[in-house]
C-alpha cells in the first residue's frame, strides 16, 4: 500500500511538473493576501499562481507589432471606465509559426488587473492559417470574441489611476485545428480551455500602460 501510494504522489508530481504556472493579482490588498509576488513595485500587492493555458511543451515563435514598443501610447488606452483613448486596436505580424497550423488566434489578458483572476480584454480565433498578422479588422472566417468587460472584439487598456503599471499579455497561439466551434459569446476562460488541447506553438508580446 505504501508503494502504491507513493507511486500516486510520484506521478502526480511528474504530471504537475509537465503544466506551466504563472502569478495572478489577488483581488484583496497583500495584507490579507497568503502569498506575494517579491517584485519591486508589485510587492504591496497579493498575487497567487494559477496555470497556465499554454502546454509546456508548446513551441514558440514570433510576434511584432509596428504600433507597439513597451508601454501602449497614452492616447490608445480604452475609450470605457474612465479612460478617454481611442481604443485602437493594434496591428500584429507573426513569422515562424509550425508546420501543421490550421488556425490561429489572438488574446490580450491583464494578469495584474485587481480581480483575483486577471481580465481578458481581447480574444479572436478562427484566424486563418494563412495569416501573417491582424490588421484593425476581422479576417474573414474569424470570430471576434467577447471579453471579461461584455464588449465584443477588442478593448484597449484602462488600469485604475495611480496604480502600478500592469502588463498586457499580446499571445498569438497556432492550432491544429481550422475551427473552435464556438460562437463569440463564448466567456474567455472557456475559449482558453478549448484552444488548450489544440496549442502547437505560441508568440507573446508583454506592453504595458499607466495611468
Amino acid at each position: 500500500m505504501m508503494r502504491t501510494a507513493a507511486t500516486i504522489v510520484s506521478a502526480a508530481a511528474l504530471a504537475a511538473g509537465t503544466f506551466g504556472y504563472h502569478h495572478v493579482r489577488d483581488d484583496a490588498p497583500a495584507a490579507a493576501a497568503h502569498h506575494q509576488v517579491r517584485d519591486d513595485a508589485r510587492t504591496e500587492f497579493g498575487y497567487h499562481r494559477v496555470r497556465d493555458g499554454i502546454p509546456a511543451g508548446a513551441g514558440r515563435f514570433r510576434v511584432t507589432s509596428p504600433d507597439l514598443r513597451t508601454r501602449f501610447p497614452a492616447g490608445d488606452l480604452a475609450n470605457v471606465f474612465g479612460c478617454g483613448g481611442s481604443n485602437a486596436q493594434p496591428r500584429l505580424a507573426w513569422s515562424g509559426a509550425p508546420a501543421g497550423t490550421r488556425s490561429f488566434a489572438v488574446t490580450m489578458y491583464d494578469p495584474d488587473a485587481p480581480t483575483g483572476s486577471g481580465f481578458w480584454h481581447w480574444l479572436e480565433w478562427d484566424v486563418p492559417a494563412t495569416s501573417r498578422g491582424l490588421d484593425t479588422t476581422v479576417p474573414a472566417g474569424a470570430v471576434a470574441g467577447t471579453g471579461d468587460a461584455g464588449i465584443t472584439g477588442y478593448l484597449g487598456p484602462c488600469p485604475p489611476v495611480g496604480d502600478i503599471a500592469h502588463r498586457y499579455e499580446i499571445t498569438v497561439y497556432a492550432l491544429d485545428v481550422p475551427t473552435l466551434n464556438l460562437p463569440a459569446a463564448t466567456p474567455p476562460v472557456v475559449t482558453a480551455f478549448t484552444m488548450r488541447e489544440h496549442i502547437l506553438a505560441f508568440g507573446r508580446m508583454t506592453v504595458t500602460a499607466k495611468r
